[in-house]
């Protein structure tokens, strides 16, 4: 017997939901859907990033005009007046200098940065922010689907079984859900095997050795055409591939994810949600200014996002990219060169169909009668309000009532 939800394993864990006659879901969407269209109908692509750990949004876009923020972090701030120091966007906020070759995306209005970004939710636990962000229910644990798996069951058309990926070793709170959705850590070594039990034994099949034992003719053809796509991975020369335009990813976890990520979206295989991580946000002591633990992050996470745009080429039309993080930082540095748990951060939004060039949201200055608890930047914007107006303006996904239930706010004006 196979269970309703399998787990595969090739290098990698993946997830399927299972259908009709043990098949797996997408086998039997794929029927119909290769009644009207095409498997891989060309949609539009959305890019997350989860900076695990807590970015200090303070240090990442840095309100280097207020006197209270100077203050309150004598050995970690930052000046746009000298040089290795910020970069000046609008003579009020300066990027910090890892993230500068972000300059000439938002230069471009390709790039827009949302500050006062959080959680409703006033948790310091990573483990229950992150799983209030990405199930999208701040105030609810026993939700059991992510936001990205909703917004995927309401695109309103069928999908591949490459529609939603994430590259990490797991699949992501994000993806959990009844829309199917896979985690790949390594396109080079992917393979499809299911393991079953067979009278006590376990037993080795792949997919398409069972649609070749199913009897259903039309799910047999069209569990072979949605193969199509997952043969496209081992005709193509994943492990030499080149990216475009000169671009250079770092050697690092999220380079190489969002490098794999690249490699789909020209594949055509039929991508319209993909997820990567960025680890080590947790910066409780030497944090350091323009070298240290955060800038190395920083850096990481800025080359690795510009590598992918500049590879994407003519494929950026289709595409927006989108980062986030499960809380900020404390206004105040502490004891050890660093910064504890605090509320609200800042986020990057960068495709065509993106309001850039602008710093949306409200920071207040940062005296203390200002700061939430007495200590840290407030939530001016809640998360669900960027998550569902990207959704809805790049996605075409307007049903806020399923994907953040229990929310009724306003849109910001972030994207076109």
């Amino acid at each position: 017997m196979i269970s309703r939800r399998a787990f595969l394993k090739a290098g990698s864990l993946t997830m399927f939901g299972i259908g009709v006659g043990g098949l797996p879901q997408f086998v039997a969407r794929a029927a119909s859907f290769h009644k009207q269209t095409r498997l891989y109908k060309k949609n539009k692509i959305l890019v997350c990033i989860f900076q695990r750990g807590a970015m200090d949004g303070l240090m990442a876009v840095t309100p280097f005009t207020d006197p209270y923020l100077k203050t309150a972090r004598p050995n970690l701030f930052m000046n746009a007046d000298s040089q290795g120091a910020l970069v000046d966007l609008d003579g009020k906020f300066g990027l910090h200098p890892s993230f500068k070759n972000f300059i000439p995306l938002f230069q471009s209005k390709q790039l827009a940065i949302v500050h006062g970004m959080g959680s409703p939710n006033t948790t310091r636990s990573h483990f229950d922010a992150q799983d209030y962000m990405e199930s999208g229910t701040p105030f609810n644990k026993g939700t059991n689907s992510g936001w990205l798996n909703r917004a995927v069951g309401l695109m309103g058309h069928d999908g591949s079984p490459f529609r939603a990926v994430s590259l990490t070793s797991s699949l992501p709170r994000s993806l959990y859900g009844d829309n199917p959705s896979i985690a790949i850590s390594n396109l080079a070594d992917f393979g499809l095997q299911l393991r079953g039990a067979k009278t006590g034994n376990l037993m080795a099949q792949t997919f398409e050795e069972l649609y070749d034992q199913t009897s259903d003719d039309l799910l047999k053809e069209t569990g072979k055409e949605s193969f199509e796509a997952m043969k496209l991975l081992q005709k193509s020369d994943i492990k030499n591939y080149k990216p475009a335009n000169n671009a250079n990813y770092p050697a690092s976890p999220l380079g190489r994810a969002l490098k794999q990520i690249a490699q789909l979206i020209k594949m055509e295989v039929g991508l319209e949600v993909a997820f990567a991580e960025s680890g080590g946000w947790d910066t409780h002591f030497n944090q350091g200014t323009d070298k240290g633990i955060f800038g190395r992050n920083a850096e990481d996470l800025c080359h690795s996002i510009t590598a992918f745009w500049n590879d994407l080429g003519s494929w950026q039309d289709d595409v927006t990219l989108m980062t986030m993080t499960e809380f900020g930082r404390t206004v105040k540095q502490n004891g050890t060169g660093g910064t504890d748990h605090g509320r609200a951060s800042c986020m990057f939004i960068l495709g065509h169909d993106v309001n850039g060039g602008k710093v949306h949201g409200t920071v207040q200055p940062l005296a203390v009668e200002n700061l939430a608890d007495g200590r840290d930047l407030q939530v001016t914007t809640d998360f669900r309000s960027i998550f569902s107006e990207v959704a809805d303006k790049h996605l075409l996904v307007n049903d806020d009532r399923v994907l953040f239930p229990d929310w009724s706010g306003e849109k910001i004006g972030v994207m076109i």
